[in-house]
């Protein structure tokens, strides 16, 4: 099962041309599932339910309650944003978390549950996209500790490990990372431990998904950094959701345009 996870930039730069870009990028890898965030929605057309289209994947879409704060950044009062999970699965079941934060910071990020159904079990997956704030590593504790008991609630009974996808918006060393893992620090729920993918890569291998080679992010003259991640549970009986291997992926431009400012992250499970 190839697993995806992706920040679009939502309408930011040349979103029209990123749009396609974004859409070859994806059909090159041929991926199961996809989480993705900063996705837009507007003037009837909801980038999530396109790009299933096109790639013949259901899709769910989970916008973000309060998208002022972006909506000022661009000077669109309509564009809304937004979570979505593409899958070449049936979506049987779907619920949101709004992620904890203060008032001064709060522009709606979420947490997404997918129920998937495979003709054999039920792959509960998830996707989120943590506040970006650099200061801001003390909340960050907060969502991921309310995302593990978010994902403890709908993990549900079912022999695939949960799949935990996202922008954390933070380095792998950090306080926010580690307790999510909870294998180099107590879990925020007591027993439920999640791998990052990322240990499996080849240790030579580009891993930076926020690279200054990428001239949108070069432009925020800040460092580069490895900040989205697929998190996987134990495997379950025979390897089930093993990590058999994981890359960095959309990470150069596609007819001279770069798609987002984000590098994607992709990881084959054993299914």
């Amino acid at each position: 099962m190839r697993v995806v996870t992706w920040n679009l930039w939502w309408r930011f730069g040349p979103w029209q041309d990123r749009r396609k870009a974004i859409l070859a990028a994806l059909r090159d890898l041929r991926p199961d599932v996809v989480g993705l965030q900063e996705v837009w929605a507007a003037d009837g057309e909801n980038q999530a339910e396109w790009l299933a289209g096109e790639l013949g994947l259901h899709w769910a879409w989970a916008p973000s309650p309060v998208p002022e704060r972006w909506r000022a950044r661009i000077g669109d009062p309509t564009a809304d944003i937004g979570t979505a999970v593409l899958s070449r699965w049936p979506v049987v079941g779907r619920h949101t978390l709004r992620l904890p934060v203060p008032a001064d910071l709060d522009d709606g990020r979420l947490a997404l549950h997918t129920r998937l159904a495979t003709p054999e079990y039920d792959i509960p997956f998830f996707t989120t996209h943590l506040t970006s704030a650099s200061h801001a590593s003390a909340i960050r504790v907060e969502q991921v500790t309310a995302l593990a008991r978010f994902v403890a609630e709908h993990r549900g009974r079912t022999p695939f490990p949960a799949v935990v996808t996202g922008d954390f918006n933070a380095f792998p060393d950090s306080d926010e990372v580690r307790l999510f893992g909870g294998l180099r620090t107590a879990p925020p729920v007591p027993g439920q431990v999640f791998l990052d993918a990322w240990e499996y890569a080849d240790p030579g291998a580009p891993a930076l998904t926020w690279d200054p080679r990428n001239p949108y992010a070069a432009a925020t003259l800040e460092p580069g950094a490895r900040i989205d991640y697929i998190h996987v549970g134990p495997p379950g009986e025979r390897g089930l959701g093993h990590v058999r291997s994981v890359h960095r992926a959309c990470d150069i431009p596609i007819a001279g345009i770069w798609p987002s400012d984000h590098a994607a992250v992709t990881a084959d499970l054993a299914d």
